[in-house]
């Protein structure tokens, strides 16, 4: 069992299926089980993925002053979060509403309420950063503290920057220039993939670099073992919703390279992991525990790896 620290947001969540993303205008639609409501979030979501494939997780977030701690682990949760540092410093919750189509296409409007200009307690970072053997953060402001404190401790940083834009260069620098393990999504990329990647790696150095380029699978970039290369998704049951992929893959290659320090072993168990996290409905549904991994990886790979 590994332990992470995982710090970043945690968000109410409102996940509607549309026909077509960019959204068509119409007055009223009324199609059942197309609106699902629950609790979500990069960090929330990296936290019960680490969690559900057996490992120890402090996850680090702030939610609304008069915030019930159902939202964290509603009633009948098979795996449950620590709420312990889950700090109720905020005047509301942060909220989103994520629209998604069958191309895979999202369009998310998000609400975070007072979370840029409110900070987290730096003792509780330094306390449970240096228990962690891996620390995950989302470029949520309050994390960044956490850059400093990781480098001190010499801890392994992997950092979710979601989507690359150059109007957001001066946000996510510190980020960039700190992790170790990069995941960046391709929503908005205007280059090339492979020559972003190598780009990305020239400038910011890290050991990892992952460009999740969701229905066609992904890039990985190895600085160690000398790889740039495509590896495609795999199917393991029908498509749901998409909503939380990313969050679902790149936990899940947290999870192995942690724990084998190979990264081509690690990305596939990510693709499969997030194959099946996309057949179900809500972002924080679907998630494997190592054991099934093992089991589909049989099926799929005949050498198991």
């Amino acid at each position: 069992m590994s332990k992470f620290l995982v710090a970043g947001i945690v968000q109410k969540e409102t996940i509607i299926k549309v026909d077509k993303i960019p959204i068509e205008y119409c007055g009223v639609t009324n199609k059942p089980g197309t609106i699902f409501i629950n609790a979500g979030g990069d960090a929330y979501n990296e936290s019960l993925a680490l969690k559900w494939l057996g490992n120890s997780v402090d996850f680090m977030s702030m939610v609304g002053v008069d915030e019930s701690m159902e939202l964290i682990n509603p009633k009948g949760s098979e795996v449950t979060l620590v709420t312990d540092y889950i700090l109720p410093l905020l005047q509301n919750t942060p909220t989103a509403a994520v629209f998604y189509d069958e191309e895979r296409k999202q369009q998310i409007f998000e609400d975070i309420k007072d979370l840029r200009e409110t900070s987290y307690d730096l003792h509780l970072f330094e306390e449970r950063a240096a228990r962690a053997e891996m620390l995950v953060l989302s470029n949520a402001n309050f994390c960044r503290p956490l850059i400093g404190i990781g480098k001190e401790l010499r801890k392994p940083i992997a950092v979710n920057i979601r989507e690359y834009q150059e109007s957001k260069i001066c946000y996510n620098e510190d980020y960039l220039k700190a992790a170790d393990i990069l995941y960046v999504s391709d929503d908005h990329l205007i280059e090339e993939p492979y020559e972003f990647v190598k780009s990305l790696a020239a400038k910011y150095r890290p050991e990892i670099i992952i460009l999740g380029q969701g229905a066609e699978g992904l890039i990985l970039y190895d600085k160690n073992k000398n790889i740039i290369a495509h590896y495609n998704t795999v199917r393991t049951h029908g498509l749901v919703n998409t909503v939380g992929a990313g969050n679902a893959l790149f936990s899940c290659f947290l999870h192995f390279y942690n724990k084998t320090q190979d990264s081509v072993f690690a990305v596939k168990n990510a693709l499969l992991f997030a194959s099946y996290k996309i057949g179900f409905m809500g972002t924080s549904n679907g998630f494997l525990t190592e054991e099934q991994i093992v089991q589909w990886r049989n099926l799929i790979w005949r050498d198991g790896r």
